[in-house]
């Protein structure tokens, strides 16, 4: 009895360890990836379309370098997250947020540097009579920051999830390092990190696709709030909507699947130990 329940009690280790190693990989790696693709973007140009891909830590530039000719072939590619934000703005929609792959630009404010991240949106101040405010400094109108808070949420949670992964990171590891107990909510929260992923984006997407009102709604406007593709194929005006789980779902999936069977393992060697 006591060999078995030293040998649950190894495996429950083996499996947290292998857990916490694999939620180290999965902060680096793409989890999932969306693409619009039109015949106005060729595939000589753009590969697999207008493509970003999304990590815990921010949404970065999915596209592939020019393969078409020898003498244009490009490593370098298209910057398809700036391309995805001007098709976005376009139809009213807000601009992604980067989280910490933001190229924050400085702007001269009160005699100040301030870096503003991309998705920031300014307007002009109003008095009471709708005219613009000048400012008696620079005599041009005066800027008002009118940012959605949704939109800071977001930038917030990403820029500071290597914290948050940080905080699963030390569950885990009390839950590893704790072998009396059975805790199992510490390895059970880790566990769950591919469905925190999957609640930010689904409703991300949900707040981006029902506020299209960046500039009055829109070019187009005929298009109402919708529900961007989740996954699978849709479409958006003359645009193929693409969006498909990246291998890095895959990596967090396992963590759910090791730190589910640690919990397991572990419960098991406590209850030989009692018998």
């Amino acid at each position: 009895m006591k060999n078995q329940s030293n040998n649950f009690g190894l495996l429950y280790k083996i499996f947290g360890v292998t857990g916490v190693l694999l939620i180290i990989a999965a902060y680096f790696m793409p989890i999932w990836w969306v693409a619009l693709q039109s015949h106005q973007y060729p595939k000589s140009m753009y590969p697999k379309g207008i493509r970003i891909e999304f990590k815990y830590n921010g949404v970065y530039n999915g596209c592939e370098g020019v393969q078409e000719r020898a003498e244009i072939t490009t490593n370098e590619g298209a910057d398809c997250l700036m391309e995805m934000t001007a098709i976005n703005h376009y139809i009213g929609m807000f601009p992604i947020v980067q989280g910490t792959n933001s190229r924050v630009y400085e702007e001269l404010k009160s005699g100040q540097k301030k870096q503003v991240p991309e998705y920031y949106v300014f307007d002009t101040q109003k008095d009471a009579d709708g005219e613009d405010v000048i400012d008696p400094e620079t005599g041009s109108a005066k800027q008002i920051d009118v940012t959605p808070a949704y939109l800071n949420f977001l930038n917030g949670v990403l820029v500071n999830s290597k914290y948050i992964f940080g905080f699963l990171i030390l569950l885990a590891i009390y839950f590893i390092v704790t072998p009396k107990k059975k805790n199992s909510i510490f390895a059970i929260i880790p566990a769950l990190l591919p469905f925190y992923f999957l609640a930010l984006y689904i409703y991300s997407m949900y707040w981006y696709g029902h506020h299209l009102d960046l500039h009055g709604g829109g070019a187009f406007s005929g298009i109402k709030p919708f529900m961007p593709t989740i996954f699978g194929h849709g479409k958006v005006a003359q645009f193929e909507t693409v969006a498909y789980p990246y291998w890095g779902f895959g990596v967090t999936m396992l963590v759910f699947v090791f730190f589910i069977f640690a919990n397991l393992f572990k419960k098991k060697a406590l209850l030989l130990q009692e018998k």
